[in-house]
């Protein structure tokens, strides 16, 4: 093989590999974003990202956990899962409206695992209708009464 055919062949298996990554990211976006009790959600764990915008995502509200998901991946798997019962919303501030958006939350939440291990903080950006629905989820079990602000 000559030098310009194995250029084209590197070329032409370079743009494949991208067809392939960039079809597999936008499937697994789509079906996650479709999915029942998902929303787009930014996270920011306390205290490294104190100042940081956060990363992109997905959360989903299941039975039992809330699931987190990177819109940068590919991985088919949650970035971080919480359990429904180790989440406690401790201060919600409202963002200011920004045209052609809606209206943004930021969920300051403490995660206390029932394992006994270290609590950690974090922040979850949402649309007010999904901290609409997060909250309700948080406060459908009987032993959450009074621990949402």
């Amino acid at each position: 093989m000559s030098g310009a055919a194995w250029c084209a062949l590197v070329v032409a298996s370079s743009v494949l590999l991208v067809a392939v990554v960039g079809g597999v990211w936008l499937s697994r976006t789509r079906a996650l974003t479709r999915r029942v009790g998902s929303f787009q959600c930014r996270l920011v764990e306390v205290p490294a990202g104190e100042g940081a915008p956060g990363a992109r995502g997905v959360a989903q509200y299941g039975a039992a956990s809330l699931y987190w998901w990177r819109r940068a991946s590919v991985v088919p798997r949650p970035a971080r899962t919480w359990s429904r019962g180790s989440i406690v919303v401790v201060e919600r501030t409202v963002l200011p409206l920004v045209p052609g958006r809606p209206q943004a939350v930021v969920a300051h939440c403490r995660v206390v695992p029932a394992a006994g291990g270290a609590e950690r903080e974090i922040r979850l950006q949402m649309s007010a209708d999904a901290y609409a629905g997060f909250t309700s989820w948080l406060e459908a079990t009987p032993w959450r009464a009074g621990r949402i602000v």
